[in-house]
């Protein structure tokens, strides 16, 4: 089982541990296609994902947003014609957790359905 096949039912709360950067490389090996991205001194992780039309990237956007209510986790998502920007972080703790890389494998997973 590898770290990214866990459940992600962990909620971040305020004071939640944020990943190191030695073990956000080391997680990042398991989700190949994201990227660790900064934006306002946050750090995030971002994919972007590629479809037919815009009909195809909503969709999977309202699959992933069924997920993340599921999760009580909610992503950055941005639909534009033939693709989806993900991006992923935790709010409350303004930065990388745990969860964070978690969901960005089961945004993965998605497109395997």
């Amino acid at each position: 089982m590898t770290a990214l096949s866990q459940n992600s039912c962990d909620v971040c709360r305020i004071g939640a541990p944020k990943v190191d950067d030695t073990e956000a490389q080391e997680l990042l090996q398991q989700i190949p296609e994201w990227s660790l991205i900064e934006v306002d001194g946050i750090k995030q992780l971002q994919r972007q994902f590629k479809f037919k039309n815009f009909v195809k990237a909503m969709a999977f956007a309202n699959q992933l947003a069924e997920i993340a209510e599921e999760e009580g986790h909610h992503p950055g998502i941005l639909v534009e014609w033939g693709k989806a920007t993900v991006t992923w972080w935790s709010h409350s703790i303004k930065g990388l957790h745990h969860n964070d890389f978690v969901m960005a494998a089961k945004t993965d997973r998605l497109l395997d359905q």
